[in-house]
């Protein structure tokens, strides 16, 4: 059946809103880190190693917004319209009872865990209070992610955008007058850009509830108490999608671990080329979360055939979509890497220059190779969503955990350190290794076992 009119619209409907929330994140990173910055190495390093360690040590509350989400839109396919917000009740208490408790335990071992990641004195003393600050803050940001699953359910993934404006306003105007101690407020540096992420995380959970209040209460909204059943569904869902981004995360760190084995210029060129690569995907992953609220509403309604339509349909708009916004990266490279790795002028040809036009040469191919793939990577994030969507979290983690533990990750060290292959083959290992997984997910999709998932 061909992909009509309305279809695209309604897709792009769900995805934008989402894609803009994603990329107004990437851009407070990037204002948090030049603001931190001008503080010197050490304070960024910590900064940059404590939010690594704090998504970490949370990474198993994201699962909460896919699972949120998939519960959600099965009950307004369903009809079910006045329990709609009955799982992100349940997720709420979960955020409380098991959130709050870990989130304490870690925060007082906070500095004992940075000083697993880096010996630099230094960056231990700032890192430690950064990352007691952003543990703090670990249910609020639990319970948002439980919102945030159900905004998208409900197809109202504007609300979550507007929750995340104003966190991020927050976020920088804190941001500005903690590190620094502007206008009479304490100069705390490093750890002051961890107050202003706690503060600004609760802030946006406090106006999550003002929306729930809102806009959520004809759904149930603090109305449905959750049933032991709906609350047991959650975490059935949430363990395992926590832990594949447990797994990612760590499995993304292993891979610059064999790449600095490498040599430096080329953790460097990886670096740049992962960051590009992370810009390139958003719309990836904000087309995938549309695509799980519609495969999930589909099911609802006992409409299997239109679920897996949905799937394909997403599917080929985003493929085209990132395909268009990849082209720079494949025709235009250069122009992307000297964002990240500058060479203009004469004077810093001659003073650094050729360390310089090393890293760009050895990112350029690599850059090009992603960019040309990234289309069809995308497609993977979307099949992989519609599966978390219909509840198939389950093969979903084992898919990612094999391929990427079980091959990727010991064939680029073999590739790398052990037989002397240079950054190009490690990328084309990674890209192979992803393309790979996006086979997998759709056999998956294809072979339908998910049509019979009850949530």
């Amino acid at each position: 059946m061909a992909l009509t009119r309305d279809r695209i619209h309604r897709i792009f409907t769900l995805a934008i809103p989402i894609i803009g929330g994603m990329i107004s994140q990437n851009i407070l990173n990037l204002v948090d880190t030049a603001m931190v910055g001008v503080l010197g190495d050490e304070a960024l390093a910590a900064v940059g190693l404590g939010g690594f360690a704090n998504f970490l040590l949370g990474a198993f509350f994201l699962g909460l917004s896919s699972s949120v989400q998939a519960t959600a839109s099965r009950r307004v396919g369903e009809g079910r319209l006045d329990r709609a917000a009955e799982p992100l009740n349940g997720g709420l208490l979960i955020a409380i009872g098991i959130a709050l408790p870990w989130s304490l335990v870690v925060a007082f071992f906070s500095n004992e865990l940075f000083g697993l990641l880096v010996s630099d004195p230094q960056v231990v003393s700032s890192g430690g209070p950064y990352l007691q600050a952003r543990l703090l803050a670990m249910v609020g940001m639990s319970m948002n992610f439980s919102f945030r699953g159900f905004w998208n359910a409900t197809d109202r993934p504007g609300l979550y955008m507007r929750a995340l404006i104003v966190m991020h306003i927050t976020n920088i105007t804190l941001n500005y007058l903690l590190i620094f101690g502007a206008y009479g407020f304490p100069r705390l540096g490093a750890t002051g850009a961890g107050v202003a992420s706690a503060i600004a995380t609760y802030i946006g959970t406090a106006y999550y509830f003002i929306l729930g209040f809102r806009h959520g209460r004809e759904n149930g909204f603090l109305r449905v108490r959750p049933s032991h059943r709906s609350v047991a569904t959650l975490l059935r869902l949430t363990v395992p999608a926590g832990l594949q981004q447990f797994f990612f995360a760590a499995g993304m760190t292993a891979f610059f671990w064999i790449v600095g084995k490498v040599g430096t210029a080329e953790l460097a060129a990886a670096n740049v080329l992962i960051n590009l690569t992370l810009v390139g995907i958003l719309p990836g992953l904000g087309f995938g979360l549309a695509s799980a609220t519609l495969v999930g509403q589909a099911l609802g309604r006992k409409e299997p055939d239109d679920a897996s339509r949905w799937a394909w349909d997403v599917s080929l708009v985003s493929a085209t979509s990132v395909l268009i916004l990849a082209l720079p990266g494949a025709f235009a490279p250069d122009f992307l890497l000297e964002l990240f790795l500058p060479i203009r002028f004469a004077d810093e040809l001659l003073a650094n220059g050729p360390a310089a036009i090393s890293t760009l040469e050895l990112a350029r191919l690599p850059l090009q190779i992603v960019a040309l793939s990234l289309s069809l990577d995308t497609v993977s994030m979307v099949m992989m969503s519609s599966l978390i969507g219909a509840g198939d979290n389950r093969r979903v983690m084992y898919t990612t955990l094999v391929l990427q533990w079980g091959v990727f990750l010991p064939l680029a060290y073999l590739l790398g350190p052990v037989l002397g292959h240079g950054l190009l083959i490690l990328w084309l290992s990674q890209v192979g290794y992803r393309l790979a997984q996006g086979v997998v997910f759709v056999v998956l999709w294809t072979r339908g076992s998910w049509r019979v998932i009850k949530i």
